[in-house]
């Protein structure tokens, strides 16, 4: 799978995955936030966020997501899809470096505020445009 030609049907699948595991985060504050992958070989992984009470300590779930795919043996994104009740959502500056890692630079990063909201899609460089070099 190219990183450039996402399906709305992936997406679908992406977002149905993203907001059930959103259900299982582990918050201290307001947001619940569930992620969904798919990697350049089709399996999708999700994650969501964990807070801990030492607040330096929270894994996003963006990188829960970008773990259990590395866990499984994969080593590349394609697309994620980053999904919370808010009105503005875009991944975090260290969840870009994390994508950044593992997806090129045209790797699709969506957001969803709702289950039934439209998805907006960036292309990775749009949201991180200078990363750092590898």
């Amino acid at each position: 799978m190219k990183s450039n030609t996402i399906s709305q049907s992936t997406w679908n699948k992406l977002s149905k995955a993203a907001w059930k595991v959103r259900d299982n985060a582990r918050i201290l504050e307001d947001t619940h936030v569930g992620a969904a992958l798919i990697s350049t070989n089709g399996k999708i992984f999700t994650g969501c966020n964990v807070e801990h009470s030492m607040r330096s300590h929270d894994i996003h779930a963006e990188t829960n997501a970008i773990g259990t795919m590395i866990a499984a043996g994969e080593k590349r994104i394609a697309a994620i899809l980053v999904v919370a009740k808010c009105d503005w959502l875009t991944p975090c500056g260290g969840c870009l470096d994390w994508i950044n890692e593992f997806g090129a630079r045209d790797c699709k990063i969506g957001v969803q505020s709702s289950p039934k909201s439209k998805i907006t899609v960036y292309r990775l460089s749009e949201l991180f445009p200078l990363p750092p070099r590898k």
